[in-house]
């Protein structure tokens, strides 16, 4: 969750660190530092640390936008707190004492308390309550020259997650980095070297960089870079080009991030559709599972966090309908800890957007361990789960910056209809005119998805109505359920209004309770074969007093003789409705906390990637 930035160079590197920081903002944090290393007039190599509580902004006055912290060799740090409040003490980098050890640290170190209490008794002292401070001391004691070496030592030592930036202050000129389950890049340029988190933040100087794997170094100069093992061996790695730049992951006009990701949408769902469909038919390479292996599939079991999650929801209504597959639907951060069972003709199917999220890469490694076969579908090239997955399905919706995901969940929505859609085929579960159709209606997705964009006025006027409300409920039946947890989630996410999402069938076994006069719900009826009974439920709750939202398509006008206000989307086939009923509720959550005048792209307490436990 904390964002990383190292550079080395003929710039002058705090500058740097403070752009690059300032890319990976929408990770989240709460706290931000840099350490840059310079000559003294002895030839004395110094490391200036700087940090603060709060946003970006306030260390970039401390150093006077880094021009106030000399040096070409630094590394800088976003902190989002999980051991130890939010302080400039507890902020990164940290440092033993005599600045010997200095480093940035992303990950949490599970056995923190056991080496904090063996390296007291050697003497070290602690100044913060984070797990990082360990990783500082540990070094150091097992420093004795060879960074590689001590290195090594501490990654045998240490259980837990971590991508590290580390200078050592006796080997001036060099930066080394190190990863286990946390994403880390190498970026490479004429003009220096460069480690990171993720891409943004060093796409304006280089778009060729290095993925780091698990257990694996980096010893970084201004004009060359090594990779090590943890058996000290030098590796080699293969350079990658990034190919999207700097323009994708700015603004361009939007007053948020999250609102041009709304925008985004279609073209978004069109990328990820299009290149899969030749000739009218379905066509997944990268799949890379012959027919025989598709039909032979017993289950298929889905494990996700967040959004995604409610993505598997979703899938777990249209793969069932059209492939006629059992589906079971997991949250990552449960799938491990149950001892599932799990059927030896089962598909694992991981859905992620980054591809580095923590629970989801340790449910990916689990079901591998029991012998499954893992498909990723993840927007991140290179990322974890994608490398580490038997295959990977991208979606294509480029950079997403906001932490509230929207065209990330739109093309995950979009790559299970195309699996779906693909396995009914091969199993002879839909009819060659079904299939033809299906075919057709989801390229026209991204078509319908722009028109309701284009009527966005009436929802920011509704929006603003009930900006000041304390609770929303949202209600559904069948994949309508689905969508309003998606809905429910962007609304809370970042208005933090109280919000919850029903199956509305189950309204009368207790929730009803909870209805009172005023308070907004939103009724999602999409789905043509549960409409009456979806307004029924509606009609029951306007008794209590609620005023409703009704959410449609075109055509049921008669929503209007129940709900106080209607919003109207375009038709599609029953099992692609999500992906339409969606865009409001998007639109929705975001123009509520606007008229909130919330942080939108930066709600509190999150983080778009979310890579410990």
């Amino acid at each position: 969750m904390c964002g990383i930035v190292g550079y080395i160079g003929g710039s002058q590197a705090a500058p740097i660190l403070l752009d690059g920081l300032a890319k990976l903002e929408y990770r989240g944090y709460d706290s931000a530092g840099v350490a840059v290393s310079s000559l003294d007039e002895n030839g004395n190599n110094t490391i200036e640390v700087v940090k603060a509580k709060g946003r970006l902004q306030i260390l970039r006055e401390m150093t006077d936008n880094g021009s106030s912290v000399p040096g070409f060799c630094g590394i800088g740090h976003t902190r989002w707190a999980t051991h130890g409040e939010p302080s400039a003490i507890n902020s990164h980098p940290h440092f033993e004492k005599d600045k010997r050890v200095v480093l940035v640290h992303n990950g949490i170190i599970e056995n923190y308390l056991e080496l904090k209490d063996r390296l007291i008794k050697k003497g070290y002292e602690f100044v913060s309550q984070t797990d990082t401070e360990v990783l500082v001391h540990l070094l150091d004691n097992y420093y004795k020259g060879d960074p590689i070496e001590a290195i090594t030592k501490v990654m045998v030592r240490v259980q837990g997650s971590y991508a590290l930036g580390i200078l050592f202050q006796d080997r001036p000129g060099e930066i080394y980095a190190v990863r286990k389950d946390s994403p880390l890049i190498v970026g490479t340029s004429k003009e220096g070297n460069l480690i990171a988190s993720d891409v943004p933040a060093i796409l304006k100087y280089t778009r060729e960089v290095y993925y780091i794997q698990n257990m694996e170094i980096v010893q970084m100069s201004d004009k060359e870079i090594k990779f090590y093992n943890i058996d000290r061996e030098e590796i080699q790695k293969e350079l990658t080009k990034v190919e999207w730049d700097t323009e994708a992951a700015e603004k361009g006009g939007y007053e948020h991030f999250m609102l041009k990701e709304i925008y985004e949408q279609p073209k978004a769902v069109r990328d990820t559709i299009s290149p899969r469909i030749k000739d009218g038919k379905v066509v997944i390479e990268e799949l890379n599972m012959s027919d025989e292996e598709i039909k032979a599939i017993s289950r298929i079991q889905i494990v996700a966090c967040g959004s995604a999650y409610h993505v598997g929801i979703s899938a777990k209504y249209v793969l069932e309908e059209v492939a006629k597959i059992p589906v079971d639907v997991d949250f990552a951060s449960e799938f491990r800890y149950r001892n599932p069972i799990l059927d030896n003709n089962a598909l694992v199917i991981i859905i992620s957007q980054s591809g580095e999220t923590a629970d989801s890469l340790a449910a990916l490694r689990e079901a591998q361990a029991r012998g499954l076969k893992v498909l990723g579908i993840v927007n991140v090239v290179g990322s974890s789960i994608a490398r580490e997955a038997d295959n990977v399905m991208y979606t294509w919706a480029g950079p997403e910056i906001s932490v509230a995901t929207t065209k990330a969940y739109s093309t995950q929505l979009s790559a299970v209809y195309l699996i779906s859609i693909l396995f009914g085929q091969i199993r002879g579960t839909v009819t060659k005119e079904a299939y033809k159709n299906m075919v057709k209606e989801i390229q026209k997705l991204p078509e319908k998805i722009q028109k309701i964009l284009e009527e966005k006025e009436r929802i920011q006027w509704f929006a603003n109505k009930f900006a000041s409300s304390h609770d929303i409920f949202f209600i559904g039946r069948g994949l309508d359920y689905a969508t309003c947890l998606e809905g429910s989630l962007k609304l809370k996410e970042i208005s933090y209004i109280h919000s919850e999402a029903y199956a509305a069938g189950e309204l009368k076994h207790g929730t009803i309770s909870l209805i009172e006069k005023d308070i907004l719900v939103v009724g999602v009826a999409t789905q043509e074969q549960l409409y009456g009974k979806l307004v029924s439920n509606i009609v029951e709750v306007k008794s209590r007093g609620a005023y409703v939202m009704g959410l449609t398509t075109y055509g049921n006008y008669a929503m209007e003789d129940t709900a106080d206000f209607t919003v109207y989307v375009p038709k599609t086939m029953s099992c692609f409705m999500t992906s339409l009923a969606v865009i409001p509720l998007q639109l929705l959550a975001y123009y509520v906390s606007v008229a909130k005048g919330l942080d939108v792209d930066k709600p509190r307490n999150l983080a778009k990637s979310v890579t410990v436990e």
